[in-house]
């Protein structure tokens, strides 16, 4: 037993001094291989964008450029200073003109910066037949300019981003301009009300919102080479116990100087998807795309899961099959697949290095294809990572074509199964014979997404054990026998739960979980296998939304109410002597804020506006609650 401290110390001294080996083998071969110069790009409103360009110094052939444009600093500032990673270093050695991009309105970039800029269609996307500005504009002479100015390229233009700078990706593709062959959308930013960072379903991210916009929100006076710090001030290590003595949301404005940041009273002030929220959203106008896509994105990405998703499946629905249009997901956190190897989070270990496999096998492939013509384009629509079996599939659609919908239901003594709990003998017409579970939702006492004290919100928590919340009296918990074969579950999960109230809102957190075996052997850092409670996929649904987003409606109290919605997709595979596991709470905090549970403006809401109610999930005549999964046929 004393050696394996030992053994422990050395391995990760060994995978530090090979990370840091890297590094300094990837920074020295940018600084010894390109020839960096910056320019201000003027857009067409006079506007000029501060762009760093790396060249090549072998300039016996022209090359592709790869573009990416940036909220958060195209940085290092000045020529003499080098960035040390081009995020794909394949792609680096491989010969490509690299332009870095502050946006409009930040950093060093001129303008005024504008969050999610809404796009503004236009027949003729050319600066003579487009006035307005917006994200697709700039992209569009930003690349217009490199044509004429980046000496030694070869016409074609790539651009890639990963989540914001994934938005301004998406925004390439409908730029319009015709030298833009190839884009890659990574965990891009895409409906920040209905999936992405800082709403799930209506139901506000407090702990994404507050950290981010307390430092990324702050006005920018002028350009600049140096951001913002965000809030500090937490004197306290628990972010749980900070975030419940802050109150509610109206508190921040004062307490912690949000007031001061324009976006976040924007937030405030748009607490439905109105008109606001759906200009920001670039789904409706993935059409008539020109360049190829492919969309990539982590199955375990706490900030942007659903942008990735979505889409995809917006590119495909809304153009002709015949465009090569492409989603890649893996086991990874927010951007994974472009640092660290991808085996392994938190405690589930998925024994293959998926990172370094994507860079090279996938998106290298990609763009040499559509950017230099080399290689087959042998890529298949879907090539998306399986955890629980723990291997790459790939599909030639998503969801896939051979799945069924199947119907989990909640059944008696917490168990789950296909089979309807539902018998003739009960009433359809009182609640008071109607089979159900209750717990009381106390917003004095919300569930925590995790069991650990720490403050900044974690990455792990997406395939966190579960155990501790399955123990708390506030959370329901069903569970399928232990399954005799393997269980595959391909694409979006919806869950369909039939609810009363004791008020009149609510929010509903479901969790699809895989349970190891009792008797698995061994630990993860420190934390015992056996019966592991394995988080596959979790999502908040704030309930008053349950028929629309625009126009939210209270619930009758004590009146039984559907609250269906979608959980963003899975690929997993919950092997045999494993369980199926459902878990059901109406709290999640501090990762989403507390809902008052009484139908009120929340962002106004007072602290004296939280009150309890009492939950009850309902298995009747009235309504049978339940998981529907998309099971992959044999």
């Amino acid at each position: 037993m004393k050696l394996f401290p030992t053994l422990f110390l050395v391995l990760f001294s060994a995978f530090l001094l090979s990370a840091q080996t890297q590094f300094q083998l990837d920074s020295a071969f940018i600084r010894d291989h390109f020839t960096k110069r910056e320019v201000m790009i003027p857009m067409r409103d006079g506007v000029q964008l501060f762009t760093s360009i790396y060249t090549p110094k072998d300039q016996s052939k022209p090359y592709p450029i790869i573009l990416r444009r940036t909220p958060y600093s195209c940085g290092p500032y000045g020529t003499g200073s080098f960035q040390t990673s081009f995020q794909n270093m394949n792609l680096a050695r491989a010969g490509y003109i690299f332009v870095f991009q502050d946006v409009r309105g930040r950093y060093m970039s001129e303008g005024e910066f504008v969050d999610v800029r809404p796009f503004v269609p236009a027949t003729d996307p050319s600066p003579k037949g487009k006035k307005q500005t917006d994200e697709s504009s700039d992209t569009y002479d930003t690349v217009d300019w490199l044509l004429k100015n980046a000496g030694n390229n070869n016409g074609r233009v790539g651009v890639m981003g990963i989540s914001y700078p994934g938005f301004y990706a998406t925004m390439a593709i409908v730029a319009g301009h015709p030298a833009i062959k190839a884009v890659s959308p990574q965990a891009p930013v895409t409906d920040w009300f209905i999936g992405d960072d800082f709403h799930h379903n209506g139901a506000f991210m407090l702990m994404d919102g507050f950290g981010f916009y307390s430092g990324f929100g702050k006005p920018r006076p002028k350009p600049t080479t140096e951001g913002q710090p965000g809030f500090s001030n937490w004197n306290t290590p628990d972010n749980y116990d900070f975030f419940l003595r802050a109150g509610a949301l109206r508190n921040f404005a004062t307490k912690f100087d949000m007031g001061k940041i324009p976006f976040w009273n924007d937030l405030m002030a748009h607490p439905n998807y109105d008109s606001w929220w759906k200009a920001r959203n670039p789904r409706p106008h993935l059409k008539n795309v020109m360049p190829a896509v492919m969309t990539v994105g982590g199955l375990f990405d706490a900030e942007d899961c659903w942008g990735a998703w979505n889409t995809y499946k917006a590119l495909e629905k809304q153009n002709p099959s015949t465009h090569p249009n492409s989603i890649v997901m893996g086991p990874w956190v927010h951007g994974g697949w472009a640092r660290g190897t991808g085996e392994r989070l938190g405690n589930v270990v998925f024994g293959a290095k998926t990172s370094p496999f994507y860079e090279q096998e996938i998106e290298f492939k990609f763009f040499e294809h559509h950017l230099k013509g080399k290689g087959k384009m042998d890529l298949p629509e879907a090539y998306v990572f399986e955890t629980g079996s723990n291997q790459w599939t790939t599909y030639d659609a998503w969801p896939p074509k051979n799945t069924e919908q199947k119907k989990f239901y909640f059944q008696p003594q917490g168990k789950l199964s296909v089979q309807s709990p539902i018998t003739n003998s009960q009433s359809p017409t009182t609640n008071s014979k109607s089979p159900f579970e209750q717990y009381i939702s106390d917003p004095a006492k919300p569930v925590p997404y995790t069991e650990d004290v720490h403050l900044g919100r974690t990455r792990e928590y997406m395939s966190d054990d579960q155990r501790f919340a399955a123990r708390r009296p506030d959370v329901l918990v069903y569970q399928t026998e232990v399954l005799s074969e393997p269980l595959t579950v391909t694409g979006p999960v919806v869950a369909d739960i039939w609810a009363s109230l004791s008020t009149t809102d609510a929010d509903f957190v479901v969790k699809l979980i895989d349970v190891f075996p009792d008797t698995l052997k061994g630990t993860e850092n420190g934390v015992p296998m056996g019966g592991y409670q394995m988080l596959v996929r979790g999502e908040i649904f704030r309930g008053r939304y349950r028929e629309s987003f625009e126009n939210p409606k209270a619930f009758e109290p004590n009146v039984v109410t559907n609250v269906k919605f979608e959980l963003p997709d899975v690929a997993h595979t919950f092997l045999p002597g494993h369980k199926l596991m459902v878990q059901v709470q109406s709290s999640w905090f501090p990762l989403a804020d507390r809902n008052p549970q009484q139908f009120v403006n929340i962002y106004e809401a007072k602290d004296e506006d939280f009150v309890p109610s009492t939950v009850q999930i309902h298995r009747s005549l009235l309504g049978s609650s339940g998981v529907i999964l998309p099971v992959l046929k044999k």
